[in-house]
């Protein structure tokens, strides 16, 4: 669904508030500037779409209740033409593994294979079929992703990078008519494979500390820089280059030449991840780049382009781990099954059926995550937080699955070359930093979440504090009072129902009476939760932008309690008993560690059981998946 253009209210509240806490103007400024991005954002939405709209942050401050009808969505078929393309995309990448003609001499990815993806539409699915796509929706080629990591991983990524956070959607959704009819044919075909250069030596997480720069000289701009860690950066592909134009982030079009030049130079570095691709830096000097190629948004500037396609490669980043994590277990159950230890074999041990069953309950949380949120994407929500969750908990999961679950269970041999484990673990690792790093991201969501409150009731306060030359307020001072008396009475007011009235119960649909419990004590979890961040800015008040350590604390428990919530619901719609299974155990998980409660004796037997049924066969998730040998050749 294509955004609507919208106005916005909204301050900024982020700058405003340090300006009031005494920071730098400098600091208040590049603040600010991304606050502002964010508004610029949230206008391409209709308000009935935009943040305050969704369903994470109306569960915490609807009094209506939460939304339970936005946290669960029923699958929607998958068209007949875009099931072919991915049918034939998935047997393309089988029939060249089976044929060993994946990769290069190199170890990348043949260029002959990316071809042949671009013949059978691979690069199309998420551009329009009259720009020569297939026009999936995001809630097909979500899950789509998923399946494509099981057969090869970096193919996977490659689509996300091109579709999701490369030159196409900034094009699909900035782009005149013309720069569409040049650009996304090209795009569609996989002629010219898309990337999308934003990060900087100076600037990773400040978006403000961006140094390239494009000056207008006659018909071209002149682009003068370096890029850097651009996965897909090499010679005859095309980049969405962020840049300084008058001192203000615009984003250019650019076709990258097809050799290095003396404008025109690779940056190149050792990297442990992305060992199957490129990821490079790119260097400009007085590189030309034609006028007609920058975008112009209807509202903002270039980080409003490069925020607007964050949430779908955040979203990419759970559908892949869901994918990872298959593999993962697919590794372990053999090896689970072949080792000895006491003359019994390790899968009979409650420690390694735990692994097993906990790892299923990581893959079900992401598969829901996955569809949660690019259904919401399809249904035209911004979808700002919720793809957060996604991204942060698939990065974690990945992460907590490679070390926590199939090297331990694996043990020393992990470590040889030619192991899922040893080959594999910093692309592992990698995505936790991918499309921003999880903490940072943990607080970005907690701004979104308070953004609204504080701009309604303590950004008033803040200001009256200003106007009236007030330090240090004290209540018991006539003289203070009188002057925070309107904003004060505002916020009491809202206190007060909020206090005696609540929200209405949540009303949760026909779902198993386990999962049922765990998605109504998520909902009533986050409908108390309002009161408690409310506490928590009214304690500290301007100071709050320097709390990271409990603004990220409390960032996580609503996040958990969203999981919570998105799971249980969608391990509820499935028939798959160890699917629901699994939502359950994972559920449990999530539960103490809201309450701090210790897991009982039911507890652990409960994780054992679904291992002993997943090790038996019972997970339909891993269908087609097949192992490597037990005790395969390593490399010297």
């Amino acid at each position: 669904m294509t955004p609507v253009p919208t106005e916005t209210s909204q301050s900024s509240f982020a700058e405003t508030a340090l300006k009031l806490s005494g920071k730098s103007d400098d600091e208040a400024r590049r603040t600010g500037a991304i606050d502002r991005a964010d508004d610029e954002v949230e206008a391409l939405f209709a308000q009935r779409y935009q943040t305050t709209a969704s369903p994470a942050h109306r569960a915490v401050w609807d009094d209506s209740g939460v939304p339970i009808d936005l946290f669960s969505f029923a699958a929607k078929p998958t068209p007949p033409n875009v099931a072919k393309v991915m049918d034939d995309s998935i047997a393309v990448v089988r029939r060249r593994r089976e044929a060993g003609t994946l990769y290069d001499t190199a170890g990348k990815l043949n260029t002959s294979l990316l071809e042949e993806l671009g013949s059978a539409g691979y690069w199309g699915l998420l551009i329009d079929p009259q720009y020569g796509g297939s026009g999936a929706p995001f809630s097909a080629f979500a899950p789509f992703l998923t399946r494509m990591t099981v057969v090869e991983p970096t193919v996977a990524g490659l689509s996300s990078v091109h579709g999701c956070i490369g030159a196409v959607d900034p094009v699909r959704t900035f782009g005149t008519p013309e720069q569409q009819q040049r650009f996304l044919p090209q795009f569609a075909s996989g002629a010219r494979l898309s990337a999308f250069a934003l990060t900087e030596p100076c600037a990773g997480s400040d978006l403000t500390a961006l140094r390239t720069t494009a000056v207008l000289q006659g018909d071209d701009y002149v682009v003068n820089g370096e890029k850097l860690f651009i996965t897909n950066a090499e010679p005859g592909r095309t980049i969405g280059l962020v840049c300084l134009i008058e001192g203000k982030p615009a984003v250019l079009i650019v076709d990258l030449p097809d050799v290095e030049d003396d404008r025109f130079q690779l940056r190149k570095y050792g990297i442990y991840p992305l060992r199957r691709t490129t990821n490079q830096g790119l260097i400009f000097r007085d590189f030309r780049v034609p006028a007609e190629n920058l975008l112009r948004p209807p509202k903002g500037d270039g980080l409003t382009i490069a925020y607007h396609g964050l949430n779908l490669g955040r979203t990419a980043v759970s559908a892949s781990a869901a994918g990872s994590m298959r593999v993962m277990l697919a590794e372990m159950l053999p090896w689970a099954n072949y080792r000895s230890t006491y003359g019994a074999k390790i899968s009979t041990r409650e420690l390694v059926l735990r692994r097993i069953g906990r790892l299923a309950g990581l893959i079900v949380a992401a598969d829901a995550l996955t569809a949660w949120c690019s259904s919401l994407i399809d249904n035209g929500y911004r979808g700002e937080m919720e793809c957060i969750i996604a991204k942060i908990f698939g990065s974690e999961a990945q992460k907590e699955a490679a070390i926590e679950l199939l090297m331990k269970t694996h043990g020393g041999r992990s470590f040889l070359h030619g192991h899922l484990f040893g080959d594999n673990v910093h692309d592992f690792l990698a995505p936790c930093i991918y499309e921003g790093e999880g903490e940072m991201l943990g607080m970005a969501f907690f701004k979104s979440l308070v953004k609204q409150h504080g701009v309604e009731f303590f950004e008033p306060i803040g200001k009256a504090l200003q106007q009236h030359g007030i330090k240090r307020p004290n209540l018991a001072n006539p003289a203070h009072l009188w002057a925070l008396r309107e904003p004060i009475g505002h916020y009491a007011r809202w206190w007060i129902r909020k206090k005696l009235r609540g929200s209405p119960a949540p009303q949760i649909p026909d779902i198993p009476e386990k999962l049922r419990h765990h998605a109504e004590f998520a909902a009533n979890f986050l409908r108390r939760s309002a009161l408690e961040i409310s506490g928590v800015m009214r304690k500290h008040q301007l100071g709050l932008a320097d709390r990271q350590c409990r603004m990220a604390e409390v960032s996580a428990r609503v996040q958990t309690a969203i999981l919570m919530l998105c799971t249980s619901l969608y391990a509820g719609r499935q028939t798959d008993e160890v699917v629901r299974a699994a939502g359950d155990c994972f559920c449990q998980d999530l539960t103490r560690s809201l309450t701090g409660q210790r897991p009982s004796d039911q507890d652990f037997r409960a994780v054992t059981k679904l291992g002993e049924a997943i090790r038996d066969g019972g997970f339909a998730g891993l269908a087609g998946l097949h192992a490597n040998e037990i005790l395969m050749p390593y490399d010297n």
